[in-house]
Protein backbone atom coordinates (compact mmCIF):
# COMPACT_ATOMS: atom_id res chain seq x y z
CA UNK A 1 0.00 0.00 0.00
CA UNK A 2 1.37 3.66 -0.99
CA UNK A 3 2.11 5.77 2.05
CA UNK A 4 2.63 8.84 0.33
CA UNK A 5 1.23 10.75 -2.61
CA UNK A 6 -2.35 11.09 -4.13
CA UNK A 7 -5.56 8.89 -4.10
CA UNK A 8 -4.76 6.80 -0.87
CA UNK A 9 -7.07 4.94 1.03
CA UNK A 10 -7.11 4.10 4.50
CA UNK A 11 -9.73 1.25 6.55
CA UNK A 12 -11.18 3.61 9.09
CA UNK A 13 -14.23 2.52 11.28
CA UNK A 14 -15.35 0.20 8.66
CA UNK A 15 -15.24 2.97 5.73
CA UNK A 16 -12.31 3.55 2.96
CA UNK A 17 -10.91 7.29 3.91
CA UNK A 18 -9.64 8.84 0.59
CA UNK A 19 -7.12 11.29 1.11
CA UNK A 20 -3.67 12.85 -0.08
CA UNK A 21 -0.14 12.89 1.82
CA UNK A 22 2.51 14.82 0.98
CA UNK A 23 5.58 16.14 2.19
CA UNK A 24 7.80 15.55 5.00
CA UNK A 25 7.33 16.45 8.79
CA UNK A 26 7.02 15.42 12.84
CA UNK A 27 3.77 16.77 13.29
CA UNK A 28 1.66 17.03 9.65
CA UNK A 29 -1.12 19.46 9.26
CA UNK A 30 -4.30 17.83 8.75
CA UNK A 31 -6.82 19.60 6.78
CA UNK A 32 -10.51 19.04 7.13
CA UNK A 33 -12.87 20.29 4.20
CA UNK A 34 -16.12 22.49 4.55
CA UNK A 35 -19.61 20.94 3.64
CA UNK A 36 -20.52 19.42 0.63
CA UNK A 37 -17.04 20.15 0.01
CA UNK A 38 -14.72 17.02 -0.49
CA UNK A 39 -10.51 17.41 0.28
CA UNK A 40 -9.43 19.01 -3.17
CA UNK A 41 -10.89 22.48 -1.97
CA UNK A 42 -7.46 22.12 -0.03
CA UNK A 43 -5.27 21.33 -3.76
CA UNK A 44 -3.52 24.98 -3.44
CA UNK A 45 -2.54 24.27 0.19
CA UNK A 46 -0.78 20.70 -0.62
CA UNK A 47 1.01 21.87 -3.50
CA UNK A 48 2.47 25.48 -1.51
CA UNK A 49 3.16 23.78 1.72
CA UNK A 50 4.44 20.58 1.08
CA UNK A 51 7.93 21.66 0.59
CA UNK A 52 7.71 22.98 4.40
CA UNK A 53 6.02 20.29 6.11
CA UNK A 54 3.80 17.40 5.68
CA UNK A 55 0.21 17.99 4.51
CA UNK A 56 -2.55 16.22 4.40
CA UNK A 57 -6.34 16.39 3.32
CA UNK A 58 -9.10 13.39 3.61
CA UNK A 59 -12.17 13.35 2.58
CA UNK A 60 -14.57 13.10 5.45
CA UNK A 61 -17.15 10.26 5.68
CA UNK A 62 -20.05 10.58 2.61
CA UNK A 63 -17.87 13.35 0.70
CA UNK A 64 -15.63 13.07 -1.66
CA UNK A 65 -14.04 9.40 -2.52
CA UNK A 66 -15.13 8.31 0.95
CA UNK A 67 -18.01 6.93 -0.06
CA UNK A 68 -21.04 6.04 3.01
CA UNK A 69 -24.30 5.77 1.90
CA UNK A 70 -26.12 4.52 4.57
CA UNK A 71 -24.30 6.27 7.56
CA UNK A 72 -26.47 8.72 9.98
CA UNK A 73 -23.45 11.56 9.43
CA UNK A 74 -22.83 13.39 12.58
CA UNK A 75 -20.07 16.48 13.93
CA UNK A 76 -19.30 13.22 16.50
CA UNK A 77 -19.04 10.85 13.99
CA UNK A 78 -16.46 13.00 12.27
CA UNK A 79 -14.40 13.66 14.80
CA UNK A 80 -14.23 10.00 15.83
CA UNK A 81 -13.25 9.62 11.73
CA UNK A 82 -10.77 11.59 12.53
CA UNK A 83 -9.05 9.90 15.90
CA UNK A 84 -9.42 6.68 13.68
CA UNK A 85 -7.39 8.32 10.24
CA UNK A 86 -4.96 9.66 12.82
CA UNK A 87 -4.55 6.18 14.11
CA UNK A 88 -4.38 4.25 10.63
CA UNK A 89 -1.55 6.66 10.13
CA UNK A 90 0.08 5.90 13.38
CA UNK A 91 0.14 10.02 13.64
CA UNK A 92 0.51 10.81 17.19
CA UNK A 93 0.07 14.51 16.84
CA UNK A 94 -1.44 16.44 14.32
CA UNK A 95 -1.98 20.16 13.24
CA UNK A 96 -5.64 20.16 12.36
CA UNK A 97 -7.08 23.17 10.29
CA UNK A 98 -10.52 23.15 9.35
CA UNK A 99 -12.80 25.38 7.24
CA UNK A 100 -16.54 25.71 8.08
CA UNK A 101 -18.00 22.11 8.84
CA UNK A 102 -13.82 21.20 9.26
CA UNK A 103 -13.76 24.05 12.10
CA UNK A 104 -16.46 22.62 13.74
CA UNK A 105 -14.91 18.87 13.41
CA UNK A 106 -11.67 20.39 14.84
CA UNK A 107 -13.12 22.44 18.01
CA UNK A 108 -15.19 18.72 18.91
CA UNK A 109 -12.35 16.83 18.74
CA UNK A 110 -10.00 19.30 20.07
CA UNK A 111 -12.32 19.32 23.13
CA UNK A 112 -12.69 15.47 23.26
CA UNK A 113 -9.17 14.75 22.52
CA UNK A 114 -6.96 17.03 23.78
CA UNK A 115 -3.47 15.55 23.43
CA UNK A 116 -3.60 14.61 19.94
CA UNK A 117 -3.18 18.22 18.67
CA UNK A 118 -0.28 20.14 18.47
CA UNK A 119 -1.84 23.37 17.56
CA UNK A 120 -5.38 24.80 15.85
CA UNK A 121 -6.39 26.28 13.13
CA UNK A 122 -9.84 27.29 12.33
CA UNK A 123 -10.64 29.04 8.71
CA UNK A 124 -13.96 30.81 8.22
CA UNK A 125 -16.18 29.43 11.00
CA UNK A 126 -17.70 29.26 14.02
CA UNK A 127 -18.36 27.54 17.58
CA UNK A 128 -22.34 28.06 18.18
CA UNK A 129 -25.29 25.76 17.04
CA UNK A 130 -27.58 26.61 14.82
CA UNK A 131 -30.57 28.50 16.20
CA UNK A 132 -34.18 27.76 15.40
CA UNK A 133 -34.18 29.89 12.75
CA UNK A 134 -30.84 28.29 11.25
CA UNK A 135 -32.49 24.76 11.72
CA UNK A 136 -35.57 25.16 10.10
CA UNK A 137 -33.54 26.48 6.92
CA UNK A 138 -31.48 23.54 6.91
CA UNK A 139 -34.01 21.45 7.26
CA UNK A 140 -36.36 23.04 4.51
CA UNK A 141 -33.42 22.71 2.28
CA UNK A 142 -33.45 19.06 2.78
CA UNK A 143 -37.14 18.97 1.75
CA UNK A 144 -36.12 20.86 -1.20
CA UNK A 145 -32.89 18.67 -2.16
CA UNK A 146 -35.57 15.78 -2.09
CA UNK A 147 -38.41 17.68 -4.41
CA UNK A 148 -36.58 19.46 -6.70
CA UNK A 149 -33.13 17.83 -7.18
CA UNK A 150 -29.72 18.86 -5.97
CA UNK A 151 -29.59 22.05 -8.06
CA UNK A 152 -32.05 23.40 -6.38
CA UNK A 153 -30.00 23.89 -3.63
CA UNK A 154 -26.11 24.09 -4.86
CA UNK A 155 -26.36 26.70 -7.27
CA UNK A 156 -28.13 29.47 -4.51
CA UNK A 157 -25.35 27.75 -2.14
CA UNK A 158 -22.25 28.32 -4.82
CA UNK A 159 -23.17 32.69 -4.95
CA UNK A 160 -23.31 32.20 -1.47
CA UNK A 161 -20.20 31.26 -0.09
CA UNK A 162 -17.93 33.90 -2.62
CA UNK A 163 -16.92 36.98 -2.34
CA UNK A 164 -18.53 39.67 -5.06
CA UNK A 165 -15.22 39.88 -6.67
CA UNK A 166 -14.45 35.76 -6.71
CA UNK A 167 -18.39 35.60 -8.33
CA UNK A 168 -16.93 38.15 -10.76
CA UNK A 169 -13.45 37.55 -11.94
CA UNK A 170 -12.76 34.13 -10.75
CA UNK A 171 -14.92 31.57 -12.47
CA UNK A 172 -12.34 28.40 -12.50
CA UNK A 173 -12.89 28.97 -8.47
CA UNK A 174 -16.66 28.59 -9.00
CA UNK A 175 -16.65 26.23 -11.36
CA UNK A 176 -13.92 24.13 -9.18
CA UNK A 177 -16.81 24.61 -6.43
CA UNK A 178 -19.51 23.18 -8.58
CA UNK A 179 -17.39 19.86 -9.50
CA UNK A 180 -17.29 19.72 -6.16
CA UNK A 181 -20.70 19.98 -4.81
CA UNK A 182 -22.57 18.55 -7.82
CA UNK A 183 -20.22 15.34 -7.05
CA UNK A 184 -21.76 14.83 -3.58
CA UNK A 185 -24.50 12.42 -3.33
CA UNK A 186 -28.67 13.47 -2.54
CA UNK A 187 -27.68 11.26 0.98
CA UNK A 188 -24.35 12.96 1.86
CA UNK A 189 -25.67 16.47 1.28
CA UNK A 190 -29.35 15.83 3.86
CA UNK A 191 -27.12 14.10 5.85
CA UNK A 192 -24.47 17.01 6.09
CA UNK A 193 -27.22 19.13 6.69
CA UNK A 194 -28.65 17.08 9.46
CA UNK A 195 -24.74 17.31 10.92
CA UNK A 196 -24.85 20.88 10.79
CA UNK A 197 -28.17 21.69 12.15
CA UNK A 198 -28.11 18.79 15.03
CA UNK A 199 -24.24 20.09 15.89
CA UNK A 200 -23.57 20.97 19.59
CA UNK A 201 -22.11 24.42 20.52
CA UNK A 202 -18.20 24.71 21.27
CA UNK A 203 -18.19 28.27 22.63
CA UNK A 204 -18.19 27.30 26.15
CA UNK A 205 -14.68 25.20 25.81
CA UNK A 206 -12.75 27.62 23.86
CA UNK A 207 -10.83 29.36 27.31
CA UNK A 208 -9.93 26.28 27.61
CA UNK A 209 -7.63 25.65 24.75
CA UNK A 210 -4.55 26.31 25.45
CA UNK A 211 -2.31 25.37 22.59
CA UNK A 212 -1.37 27.52 19.51
CA UNK A 213 -4.60 28.65 17.56
CA UNK A 214 -4.83 30.52 13.91
CA UNK A 215 -7.83 31.92 13.23
CA UNK A 216 -8.52 32.98 9.13
CA UNK A 217 -11.63 34.71 7.86
CA UNK A 218 -12.97 36.06 4.49
CA UNK A 219 -13.85 39.53 5.39
CA UNK A 220 -16.61 38.80 3.06
CA UNK A 221 -17.58 35.74 4.46
CA UNK A 222 -21.72 36.14 4.35
CA UNK A 223 -22.06 32.01 6.00
CA UNK A 224 -19.55 33.12 9.36
CA UNK A 225 -19.14 36.84 9.30
CA UNK A 226 -15.72 37.67 10.71
CA UNK A 227 -17.20 39.21 13.73
CA UNK A 228 -17.62 34.76 14.47
CA UNK A 229 -14.16 34.66 14.09
CA UNK A 230 -13.26 37.63 16.76
CA UNK A 231 -14.90 36.08 18.94
CA UNK A 232 -13.58 32.74 18.58
CA UNK A 233 -9.91 35.20 18.68
CA UNK A 234 -10.69 37.23 22.24
CA UNK A 235 -12.07 33.79 24.04
CA UNK A 236 -9.19 31.12 22.55
CA UNK A 237 -6.31 32.80 25.12
CA UNK A 238 -2.74 34.00 22.74
CA UNK A 239 -4.59 33.10 19.25
CA UNK A 240 -3.59 35.38 16.27
CA UNK A 241 -6.55 36.50 14.00
CA UNK A 242 -6.25 37.01 10.16
CA UNK A 243 -9.21 38.75 8.36
CA UNK A 244 -8.27 38.20 4.05
CA UNK A 245 -9.61 40.70 2.00
CA UNK A 246 -12.07 40.09 -0.98
CA UNK A 247 -12.30 36.91 0.26
CA UNK A 248 -15.96 35.06 1.23
CA UNK A 249 -16.74 31.48 3.32
CA UNK A 250 -13.82 29.64 1.20
CA UNK A 251 -11.12 31.97 1.69
CA UNK A 252 -9.13 29.39 1.18
CA UNK A 253 -9.69 29.05 -2.82
CA UNK A 254 -10.49 32.67 -2.97
CA UNK A 255 -7.34 33.90 -2.25
CA UNK A 256 -5.32 31.41 -1.78
CA UNK A 257 -1.76 33.17 -1.54
CA UNK A 258 -2.23 35.25 1.28
CA UNK A 259 -4.23 32.41 3.05
CA UNK A 260 -1.14 29.62 2.52
CA UNK A 261 0.99 32.90 3.87
CA UNK A 262 -1.01 33.23 6.83
CA UNK A 263 -0.42 29.22 7.53
CA UNK A 264 3.29 29.18 7.00
CA UNK A 265 3.57 32.34 9.40
CA UNK A 266 1.89 29.99 11.73
CA UNK A 267 3.44 26.51 11.16
CA UNK A 268 6.87 29.05 11.25
CA UNK A 269 6.37 30.33 14.99
CA UNK A 270 5.60 26.75 15.85
CA UNK A 271 8.80 25.59 15.18
CA UNK A 272 10.40 28.75 16.53
CA UNK A 273 8.63 27.58 19.60
CA UNK A 274 9.39 23.55 19.97
CA UNK A 275 13.25 25.19 19.63
CA UNK A 276 13.04 27.30 22.33
CA UNK A 277 11.52 24.52 24.40
CA UNK A 278 13.92 22.31 23.89
CA UNK A 279 16.25 24.94 24.80
CA UNK A 280 15.05 25.89 28.20
CA UNK A 281 14.81 21.99 28.66
CA UNK A 282 18.55 21.45 28.12
CA UNK A 283 19.39 23.96 30.57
Amino acid sequence: MATHGYNLTATVNNMNVAYDDLGEGTTPVIFLHGFPFNRTMWKEQLEALQSETRVIACDLRGFGKSEDETSFLSIDQFADDLIGFMDALRIEKAIICGLSMGGYIALNAVNRFKNRFEALILCDTQCYSDTAEAKQKRYASMDEISTNGISAFNEPFLKSVCAAKTLETKPEVIEALREMVYSTSEHSLTMGLTALAERHETCSILSTIDMPALIICGSEDAVTPPEKSEYLHEQIYGSVLRIIDEAGHVSNLEQPELFNTHILHFIHALDTIHVEKQVSIKK
